[in-house]
């Protein structure tokens, strides 16, 4: 398009007596242009649309209130009923024209991009496979706007303890901070407002002031305030996930640790050619550089150790040295927990492999201790796996007569377990088949019945194994000059009952 100012000169010169190939030589344009110009007298002429749709504005108003304000079903309606051809972005912009719809979203701000000015953080949630199982998990990623360094780690939950976990291991992993932490507006973080008039939790405020930082929420809306940080979790669905295999957590968070900090870090960038590790050298002198040793965040607990000597803590049991059986202070690390007790640190333990539930802990390298906890879940999956062994009738019973769930359900398979080893399978079996047949739940029914067949001889004792060498051994030489037990009571077990008693039978 030909600006106003150069028509009018092609106008002018033309009056003057300048010839079409001058003028053509001179405004560079073609002698074509010069002409019809010149045929125009310089101005350019405006010409109205012939095919121009006009709509009715309250029809539009109408419609827009009908369907609710959407416009996708206001545009269907003028279409298929009013039979109106309009395209959906001229519908959007007569809504404009009326009110009826908000302006375009403003562009969120525009920030060059400066050494040492400021690093991104966000999270997103995953669903992937772990081992086998799928599983939900949180990605969160640190992002140097400038030099484009990333950092990238993997948790379960993410809470704000775990944020200060994350934050504190990839900077004190680089030395270096830059001077404004980007993040959307989230409550881990920001206690009230939205984008420039957050105010922040203070204390997140005063976490990350101890590394040079401060926390800037952008406004709401405008994710492209951070869109290095965005675009960084499009490159780990695309790169990262596809043709990786995980086999634990740690496997997980082993593999994002080498693919953030040494593939990415020296991967040219496909458009820029930019290298993160040759730009970060570069914005090092602008970085606020870390001092050593930065404490490492905590989070505090109270326990009480029970009378074997544990403390419970996140689903296991940590054995606590010494004989005292109070309270103690428990210190929650990224990746251990210490044990205190009056400001005197006892023990440390490192954290356990992501998952891992109902497991006592002990220092290494000294005895177990002799007891495990008083609280301690005992499973009885193997007692009930060697049950159904014994035969279809006892598994049959077991999913007739057992609980469903709690510790009813884990009471019933362990004394139903000690009732099979005190008698012989066959008499078991037997057993089991009758309170199945008339659905009897209550297990002393079966020891009851157990007995029955004994004392009908329908069954026989097992023949004990006795070793031979018995006789010769110590124990049995110190022992036999005891005196001999009293088995009475088992003979009155099997007794006949006397004339005039009823025996009673399960």
């Amino acid at each position: 398009m030909i600006d106003p100012q150069k028509r009018e000169a092609v106008f002018l010169l033309h009056q003057e007596g300048m010839g079409v190939r001058e003028i053509s030589r001179r405004l560079r344009l073609s002698r074509n242009t010069v002409r019809r110009i010149i045929k125009q007298q310089g101005r350019l002429e405006v010409k109205e649309r012939r095919d121009k749709i006009r709509i009715d504005p309250d029809l539009l108003a109408d419609l827009h209130e009908k369907c609710c304000g959407y416009a996708q079903r206001v545009h269907e309606i003028l279409v298929e009923e009013k039979k109106i051809e309009i395209s959906y972005s001229t519908l959007t912009r007569l809504l404009r024209q009326q009110g009826l719809r908000e302006a375009h979203q403003a562009r969120c701000d525009r920030v060059p991009d400066e050494p040492g000015a400021e690093m991104q953080h966000d999270t997103t949630p995953y669903r992937i496979e772990i081992a086998g199982t799928k599983v939900r998990l949180v990605a969160s990623m640190l992002y140097l706007r400038y030099s484009k360094r990333r950092y990238l780690r993997f948790y379960p939950r993410f809470d704000r303890f775990r944020m200060k976990c994350f934050l504190h291991e990839a900077l004190t992993f680089w030395g270096y901070a830059a001077k404004e932490c980007i993040i959307d507006n989230t409550n881990l973080a920001r206690l009230r407002g939205t984008g420039k008039d957050a105010v922040m939790v203070p204390e997140m405020a005063a976490f990350l002031e101890q590394y040079g930082s401060r926390f800037v929420c952008h406004e709401r809306g405008h994710a492209n305030r951070k869109a290095g940080e965005e675009r960084s979790f499009w490159t780990v669905e695309t790169n990262f996930f596809p043709g990786r295999t995980f086999e634990s957590w740690t496997d997980l968070n082993a593999q994002a640790f080498e693919w953030a900090t040494a593939r990415l870090l020296h991967r040219a960038h496909a458009k820029t050619g930019l290298i993160p590790a040759q730009a970060f050298e570069h914005e090092r002198p602008y970085l606020i550089e870390l001092p050593q040793h930065l404490p490492a965040p905590y989070r505090p607990h109270t326990r009480v150790t029970d009378q074997y000597g544990y403390a419970a803590f996140d689903g296991n049991y940590y054995w606590v040295p010494g004989t005292d059986r109070g309270d103690v202070d428990l210190l929650e690390y990224a990746e251990a927990i210490e044990i205190y007790r009056r400001r005197e640190l006892l023990i440390r333990y490192p954290l356990p492999v992501q998952g891992t539930r109902n497991e006592r802990f002990a220092p290494e390298g000294q005895p177990r201790p002799r007891y495990g906890p008083a609280r301690l879940r005992r499973p009885t999956a193997e007692e009930e796996k060697r049950l159904r062994a014994i035969g279809p009738e006892v598994a049959a019973y077991l999913d007739f007569a057992r609980p469903a769930v709690g510790l009813a359900r884990h009471r019933f398979v362990r004394r139903l377990f000690g009732l099979s080893q005190q008698m012989s399978p066959d008499l078991f079996v037997r057993a089991i088949q009758r309170v199945l047949t008339y659905r009897v739940r209550d297990l002393d029914t079966v020891r009851r019945i157990a007995l029955l067949h004994l004392s009908e001889g329908l069954d026989v004792l097992p023949h004990a194994e006795v070793d031979q060498d018995l006789e010769r051994r110590e124990s049995y030489r110190e022992g036999h000059l005891t005196d001999a037990p009293d088995f009475s009571a088992f003979d009155e077990m099997f007794a006949e009952p006397e004339e005039g008693e009823e025996e009673g039978h399960g």
